[in-house]
């Protein structure tokens, strides 16, 4: 085994980026104000990539920019100036779904990497050693591979292959869905996916209602592959990925950090607690998860325990109190900014990529002021108290 493999998070803006990075992340992904999908999120200007991208190079890591959206006509103009952008600014490489972006990188941008999106649907070696042939660096794999595909897949191909291990599954093969298109007009293969396989319907046969005490929803499970991480690392992938550019920071600092010791327990020989890591990601904000398509084969082919039928599945969360802005040491204070109400004698936990779990009661807290505080009620708002043991800036705090 000459090279670990690479721990891919995602960003939605530059201060998620950074928590990617500092919580673990060997790369992370974004995307820009053209080109991507993911609308909805706070995607890059420019500015923010070629920022990004410079914090990436100076701490040593790698940065992608997602440019996956099926383009219509007038969906390619700009892209020369954008991709000599791109280069100039030093991002790793691009992530891409059409033949003619990956034609016009290779012209104009040759330095950027080119990875093939999961949207392309790759699933055999075949596919792959012919996206080779045309200059790309990686294919990214479908999510309907299976474990075993994806071994035989990689004894075959001479590129880097890589795989989702965490995160949001399409209901349709792949992304390639027209179901938001039809119900709002929202493409999502060009971005403005509404969502609509995770809405709540009312089921009629005829005249009559059938789902009478609950609703029903057509999407998939979220994707949780904790437990298959040694086999993915053994099946020769360069990269696993975690989906999720438009989750909150909390949830990021908490997939990553647990991917990250899950993967560094895993080279360094350790027993690997399963449960634990589980249980830190599940105290994310989250949706019931499952492993999708990669235990499936020929005699256990997908079923109803991978599907979402029902909106009493997600299990939001407001754990999330706050992040650490600094730490006296001479006074053993915390200055903390707050993210969801919290008292005093609030039992909370502490962590961050340093910082193993620490249960504490919180004393007296103070705002910027000095003034003693019955809660911690402002969203964003400046709070101080007493920590006896040490922190350091963007760890968090979270209800026990």
């Amino acid at each position: 085994m000459n090279r670990r493999v690479e721990l891919l998070a995602p960003a939605g803006n530059l201060e998620k980026l950074k928590i990617a990075y500092l919580y673990g992340a060997d790369a992370v992904y974004a995307g820009g104000k053209k080109f991507s999908l993911r609308a909805r999120a706070s995607n890059f200007s420019l500015a923010d990539i070629k920022e990004a991208a410079e914090f990436a190079c100076k701490i040593g890591k790698k940065f992608y920019i997602t440019m996956n959206i099926v383009p219509h006509e007038d969906d390619l103009d700009g892209l020369v100036d954008y991709l000599m952008e791109l280069s100039s600014y030093k991002v790793t490489g691009i992530i891409v779904s059409s033949l003619t972006i990956v034609k016009v990188c290779k012209e104009v941008a040759p330095n950027l990497e080119i990875h093939i999106s999961t949207q392309d649907s790759s699933m055999n070696s075949d596919t792959i050693n012919y996206y080779e042939s045309l200059g790309a660096h990686r294919v990214v794999l479908a999510r309907e591979c299976n474990l075993e595909a994806i071994k035989e897949i990689n004894k075959k191909v001479n590129i880097e292959t890589e795989v989702f291990i965490h995160g949001g599954m399409c209901s349709s093969f792949s992304g390639r869905c027209m179901l938001s298109n039809y119900l709002t007009n929202r493409d999502s293969n060009r971005g403005g996916c509404a969502h609509s396989c995770r809405w709540n319907y009312r089921i009629y046969e005829n005249d009559n209602l059938l789902t009478k005490n609950n609703y029903f929803s057509v999407g998939s499970k979220d994707l949780n592959a904790i437990k298959l991480i040694p086999e993915l690392i053994k099946s020769g992938v360069a990269s696993l990925k975690i989906e999720g550019r438009m989750k909150s920071l909390y949830y990021i600092a908490c997939v990553v950090r647990s991917y990250r010791m899950l993967i560094d327990d895993y080279y360094n020989g350790k027993e690997i607690d399963y449960n634990y890591y589980n249980n830190e990601i599940n105290k994310a904000e989250n949706r019931i998860t499952s492993t999708g398509f990669l235990l499936t084969n020929k005699l256990k082919p997908i079923s109803k325990n991978e599907q979402l039928y029902s909106d009493t599945l997600e299990t939001p969360t407001k754990d999330f109190l706050g992040i650490v802005l600094d730490y006296d040491e001479m006074d053993n204070v915390v200055t903390l900014e707050q993210r969801n109400i919290f008292h005093p004698h609030d039992k909370v936990e502490f962590f961050g990529p340093n910082l193993k779990n620490i249960v504490f009661e919180i004393g007296s807290i103070f705002d910027n002021q000095g003034r003693e505080l019955d809660s911690a009620n402002h969203p964003m708002e400046v709070v101080r108290f007493k920590l006896p043991f040490r922190v350091e800036k963007n760890d968090m705090m979270r209800r026990l």
